[in-house]
């Protein structure tokens, strides 16, 4: 369930979402991306793509890999529920689709150096919010909106 309250930048009825499912499913993204590098497989990255899709344009939250997290994981976890502004993540899955767009246009094209360092960055950024609860679209979102809140 969504909750609403006031941001850091004093915005109200901001969309909540648990904090842990994003981490949850930079760890599946991270499995994706990783197989889709050492087997330069379009097809997962394709695949990947629609993800950040749904991300990107509905919510983390719309996600195959968040309802995953909901049906599966949360209800087997305890304690009290970290909750998180739904736009930075947001931010991030747009910047995975650009990523997993610029890999699909690398594989097609036979571009190999595009798709790989475009996979590359996307699987690094993952693993960081995977391995360490590090999000750098997340951290790339916040530093814009402070920057264009400073008017």
């Amino acid at each position: 369930m969504q909750n609403t309250k006031e941001n850091i930048f004093g915005d109200s009825k901001v969309k909540l979402i648990d904090a842990r499912g994003p981490r949850f499913s930079a760890g599946i993204t991270t499995i994706v991306l990783a197989t889709a590098l050492v087997t330069h497989s379009a097809i997962l990255i394709s695949i990947q793509l629609a993800i950040f899709a749904i991300g990107a344009i509905l919510s983390p939250a719309k996600t195959p890999y968040a309802f995953a997290f909901k049906k599966f994981i949360k209800p087997r976890l305890t304690g009290d529920v970290p909750t998180e502004d739904i736009r930075p993540p947001q931010f991030a899955q747009s910047v995975g689709l650009i990523f997993a767009l610029a890999a699909l246009l690398g594989s097609f094209f036979g571009i190999s150096a595009l798709f790989t360092v475009a996979v590359g960055f996307a699987l690094a950024a993952a693993f960081l919010n995977a391995a360490f609860n590090y999000c750098l679209g997340c951290e790339l979102y916040l530093l814009i909106a402070r920057a264009t809140n400073r008017k």
